[in-house]
């Protein structure tokens, strides 16, 4: 029977049900599946089946909530962000899914002052979590609103890389020009080159 996609960590069985095998881990007396993939229950000599996770060479990884995602913007209003979702974590999408950050998703304070042309333009790259899975399979609720999440990426209207002067600015290195953002505070991990 197939896992959910992308629950890796999903509680499979009790260890006095089944014996652990690849692709699971045991704690406390249970079975865990350690990867995302189709479970593979195996009798055995012993009495207690084998339980296995074999990861589907085409199983995508999907954006879970809670996940750290990177995603390009694509379009925005006055209501929401809509973005194309690159990697989850660091391990990049196979299909593109999209995303939607809206308004009150992007700050933690002073919600009813954002607007979204300050906080992103389109082409920025930005660290986003999932927050829900939405309406529509394919269109992820994503939230900014964490220090460490927001814009990581984007290029002034002369073209060139900015440089965060602040959590809300960042500034053209060539022009000096400034432009609003919502600037993540960017942990070493996550960086995409």
């Amino acid at each position: 029977q197939p896992l959910s996609p992308g629950l890796a960590g999903e509680r499979l069985c009790s260890t006095e049900e089944a014996t652990a095998g690849s692709g699971t881990y045991t704690r406390h007396g249970f079975i865990f599946s350690s990867l995302a993939g189709c479970l593979e229950w195996r009798s055995e000599d012993s009495g207690l089946p084998m339980v296995s996770v074999i990861r589907d060479s085409e199983s995508q990884l999907l954006p879970n909530v809670g996940a750290v995602v990177t995603c390009k913007v694509c379009s925005i209003n006055s209501r929401f962000a809509k973005v194309h979702i690159l990697y989850v974590g660091s391990t990049p999408l196979k299909s593109t899914f999209r995303g939607t950050i809206r308004r009150e998703d992007i700050r933690a304070t002073e919600k009813d002052k954002v607007e979204v042309y300050k906080s992103f333009r389109p082409s920025d790259i930005v660290l986003a979590k999932v927050i829900s899975l939405g309406d529509a399979q394919s269109n992820y609720l994503l939230s900014t609103a964490e220090n460490e999440l927001g814009v990581v990426v984007a290029r002034s209207e002369a073209g060139v890389q900015m440089v965060p002067i602040s959590w809300c600015e960042m500034q053209c290195p060539r022009t000096h020009t400034k432009e609003f953002r919502k600037v993540a505070r960017v942990q070493p991990q996550f960086l995409q080159t």
